[in-house]
Parts: structure tokens; sequence; C-alpha cells
């Protein structure tokens, strides 16, 4: 993926910053619901994004009421998600589904500042992972990853994490996403990130 369609990509992921912003704001329950509500809307609309034939369908049928300018939104949309998929989520479940899943768990199940702390991490880690390694890695791993790109998510997991539970949950956990993150570990890395930070955090946070 080139390193356009790359930031237009991690772009769209920073919108995972809403649910930190959400909790900080409006408190567990209330981000839980948010968590909750976005993560049913993903799942209904994924089918559509993955069988053509469907996606398809509706347009013809949205078609016949909707004036022509909509539809040309639409199309333009439709080829900007094409643009910033990429090809192993083509036909299987999106990383946005992960995230949102994982999300809901972390805020669940463990203490604010851990919840706060992983899914940030999770979200610029990954952004800034993605963009130094594209632009500035020049040390590479055989699964593409480079050196440039896991210390920069790693430094930024020490710059959020830090103030939020201290230096060494800080140290451990942006050690463990930066193996999540380079490992790609199953089901999905917007998955497994979260929870390895998290994890890690809470074990050795005081």
């Amino acid at each position: 993926m080139s390193i356009k369609r790359e930031l237009k990509r991690k772009a769209l992921h920073l919108t995972g910053l809403t649910i930190p912003v959400f909790y900080v704001l409006f408190g567990k329950t209330y981000t839980l619901t948010f968590i909750g509500l976005s993560f049913a809307v993903f799942v209904a609309l994924e089918p559509f994004r993955v069988i053509e034939e469907w996606r398809d369908s509706i347009k013809r049928r949205l078609g016949i009421y909707a004036p022509p300018e909509v539809m040309e939104r639409i199309e333009r949309l439709e080829v900007h998600i094409n643009d910033i998929t990429r090809e192993h989520e083509r036909n299987r479940v999106a990383a946005h589904i992960y995230f949102a899943a994982a999300s809901f768990i972390v805020v669940y199940f463990f203490p604010e500042n851990v919840a706060i702390g992983a899914i940030a991490l999770a979200t610029l880690g990954d952004a800034f992972a993605a963009i130094i390694g594209k632009t500035f890695g020049r040390h590479r791993f055989s699964n593409g990853k480079s050196v440039e790109g896991s210390l920069a998510y790693f430094f930024t997991g020490m710059v959020i994490l830090t103030p939020l539970v201290g230096p060494l949950p800080a140290l451990i956990g942006s050690l463990a996403g930066t193996i999540a993150e380079f490992y790609n570990l199953p089901p999905d890395d917007n998955f497994s990130n979260q929870l390895a930070v998290a994890l890690a955090v809470y074990f050795f946070h005081p």
C-alpha cells in the first residue's frame, strides 16, 4: 500500500481516539453503550462491504429514488473505502470490527487509565508505526515490518502510557504492544494489540 493510501487509512483509524475521549467525558457506562452501538452498526453493514452482489443490488434500488448527485457521492465513498482496504480484508472481517470488539472488552474489564492507554496506544502506535515504517524504514524484517516502525510504536507507547500508569507498566505495555503489532497476532492486530497492552499494563500496575 502506498504512503498516500496508508495515510488515508490511518486517518480513518484515528477515529478510534473518540473512544478514550468519550470515556473521559462521559464515563464507562456511556462509553460501553457507544462502542456497542458502533459495533452493531459495523456488523450490520459488513456483509454489504464484502458481498458485491448485495451492494450492487442496493445501489440499483437506491438509484431509482435518489438524485444523481447522491449516487455520485456513494460511488466516490465506495472508491475511497476500496482504496484503503487491505487485500486480506476484502473477503473477511474488517479491522474496525476487531477494533470495536477489543475496545469493548478493554473498557469493560480494565480500569479506566489502563483502558484509555491501551486504546490510545493501539490507535496512535499503529498509525505512527505504519507511517514511519513506510517513510523512513530502512532496516526491514522478513514480514515487511521495520526497526524504525517498531521503535515508533514503542516510543509512542511510552509517551502515552507513562503519565497514565507510571514508567514500569508503560515500558512493559509498550513492549507488549510492539510485539503484538510486529507479529500481527491473531485473530487480527487491531484486536490483539489492545488486549496485549491492557493485560501487560494491568499485571505490572501497582
